[in-house]
């Protein structure tokens, strides 16, 4: 058996652990419940052990399962204290960390994709320890052939086989996630991932969005986006920026550093469609550092939604008439655009009483984001005995409207992460037209 094959058997075995374990975990709970220990404490025991598993198998892999993971660590906010809290630091591993390439291999991709004279491109090469190991490339610290501190980002080898093989196997997730996050829906996450991955595995692609991105935020206050420095299929320069990681602010920052990390976040976030014309696709704090200067310095290019025209029109009327509680011109608004599909009858006072802890943040001056909000939304729109639920689950999200819901939400959820507080609605109206805070 040769390696790739071998290392594919490991891939699948591991994955396939996870649904296993999950049914031997239910088997031994049933009994213990029989012999009569509290469902409360068995449903308890379970869910911790099942947690244990997938982040640990999650943590070993690579490809879409270790994107998976990141996915999952963005929205560890919604999640039960209970439960986040004991998982949380391997949650943050996952956004940054990953088992490296040994060095031989790293040496073959650069000699295939910048030829076996690839050392004269650089004055130096870190080729030892990996900078960040993520879910389908490393980074390595370099400088460049003309004094450039740089970033030297190494696609892994079969890294778009390995992907696809994961995504096969990640759709039997959905079972074992059940017990972990009732309500969360994981194949539309899976969907848009795989949508998306084709696209990640092209640097050159990914070169080309970096430069837009940095060409429009050349020069500003408040956001750094480093530059290309030179770029093929499976290999990307960039400058190297120092930075605290926001996973760091996360974990022990001051409330003035959680403040302002999360308003120059949301700025990026913001601000992207109205000014470049793309949106940043991957918004977990692993891609963002907080420069010495306080600017957002923003990594990882490969995940952009395209949108030359900036967000489609609706989204800030749509907003605009949520916050504002006009309830049936709202649910003309979402019928027109394809979120309440024909031949669905719903009350638009429930529609707003859904969308009314949503909005909540754009209706206020300034607005405390807290995992405790978060869990409280995830909590209330994730129990099939509220009418949330069962309104939600009737609501559709147009696939052009799919790739913006998922980072927004994922936006909200490193805010409730920052517990960032600030005047989040007054950012929302400065870069999406259309929205007004106030009538």
């Amino acid at each position: 058996m040769t390696d790739l094959p071998r290392r594919a058997v490991t891939r699948t075995a591991k994955l396939a652990s996870l649904p296993i374990g999950m049914a031997g975990r239910v088997t031994l709970g049933l009994g213990r419940r029989i012999g009569g220990r509290p469902a409360e404490a068995v449903a308890a025991e379970i869910q911790r052990q099942t947690a244990d598993q997938l982040f640990r198998v999650l943590g070993e892999l690579k490809g879409g399962a270790m994107k998976f993971g990141q996915a999952l660590s963005v929205l560890e906010a919604a999640l039960p204290e209970d439960l986040a809290a004991p998982y949380r630091a391997t949650l943050t591993k996952l956004q940054e960390a990953a088992p490296p390439l040994p060095s031989a291999r790293v040496h073959a991709v650069l000699a295939a994709q910048l030829g076996s004279d690839w050392r004269d491109l650089f004055e130096s090469f870190d080729d030892v320890t990996p900078a960040a190991a993520a879910s389908i490339g490393q980074v390595h610290r370099a400088v460049w052939s003309d004094g450039t501190d740089v970033a030297v980002k190494i696609q892994y080898p079969g890294a778009g086989k390995a992907l696809l093989g994961d995504f096969n196997q990640l759709a039997r997730l959905g079972r074992v996630l059940a017990p972990l996050a009732p309500g969360l829906e994981i194949r539309p996450i899976l969907d848009e991932l795989r949508d998306r991955i084709t696209e990640e595995l092209d640097y050159r692609l990914e070169a080309d969005s970096q430069s837009g991105f940095a060409l429009t935020y050349d020069g500003d206050p408040d956001i750094l986006v480093p530059k290309v420095v030179h770029g093929t299929d499976q290999v990307l320069v960039t400058e190297w920026i120092e930075g605290t990681p926001l996973s760091k602010v996360i974990a022990d920052g001051t409330r003035e550093e959680r403040n302002h990390a999360g308003m120059m976040f949301a700025r990026f976030l913001f601000s992207g469609p109205e000014r470049a014309g793309m949106l940043h696709a991957d918004p977990h704090p692993g891609n963002y550092r907080i420069m010495p200067d306080g600017r957002l310095g923003v990594l990882d290019f490969g995940a952009v939604n395209r949108l030359p025209d900036g967000l489609p029109s609706s989204i800030g009327r749509l907003l605009t008439l949520a916050a504002h509680g006009d309830a049936d011109t709202l649910e003309d608004g979402l019928r027109e655009e394809g979120f309440i599909r024909a031949g669905i009858d719903i009350e638009p006072g429930d529609l707003l009483d859904y969308l009314a802890p949503f909005v909540e943040p754009l209706q206020h001056e300034s607005f405390h984001f807290t995992r405790e909000w978060m869990r409280g939304q995830a909590q209330r729109i994730g129990d099939p005995r509220s009418q949330a639920y069962w309104l939600g689950v009737r609501l559709n999200v147009p696939p052009s409207y799919l790739l913006i819901h998922r980072v927004w939400l994922g936006g909200l959820a490193v805010l409730c992460q920052l517990d960032a507080e600030g005047a989040f609605g007054a950012e929302l109206a400065r870069w999406v037209p259309g929205f007004r805070q106030d009538d």
